[in-house]
């Protein structure tokens, strides 16, 4: 669970971080099936499914080929977890409650995903740094 997400950090019982990711992934096939009724319920869905897992969406756009997510996550949950999550439960629910995904599509998502790590230091500052360090 997130604790203390007011800030730059965040903090857990044992660690301070700011894990933050981009993530996008796609309709099954490409298609253009994230509109309307099933976009506001995407949003929903995916909103309330990172609250149950302790996961912040900072940032959401559903296209209608594809969703963009910049979330914040506690280090005790991998990246694949956080999105399999979001991609498991929106899938469910969204084909639950739409027929036409269930007839347009064999599953809602590609199995493929992006996530790219989003920082407030950059690589070279990191690898200087380290660099710097001396043995004791």
């Amino acid at each position: 669970m997130l604790i203390g997400t007011g800030g730059r950090y965040s903090h857990n019982a044992g660690a301070v971080f700011s894990l933050k990711y981009h993530l996008v992934w796609c309709p099954k096939y490409r298609r253009k099936v994230l509109v309307g009724d099933v976009e506001a319920r995407l949003k929903n869905v995916l909103l309330a499914t990172a609250a149950q897992y302790g996961v912040l969406i900072e940032a959401m756009k559903v296209m209608p080929d594809q969703v963009h997510l910049f979330v914040s996550a506690d280090p005790t949950r991998c990246i694949a977890e956080i999105v399999n999550r979001l991609k498991g439960a929106s899938s469910r629910i969204l084909r639950e409650e739409f027929a036409h995904l269930k007839s347009r599509l064999p599953t809602l998502w590609s199995r493929s995903y992006y996530a790219g790590t989003v920082g407030h230091v950059s690589e070279s500052t990191v690898k200087k740094y380290i660099e710097k360090q001396k043995g004791r």
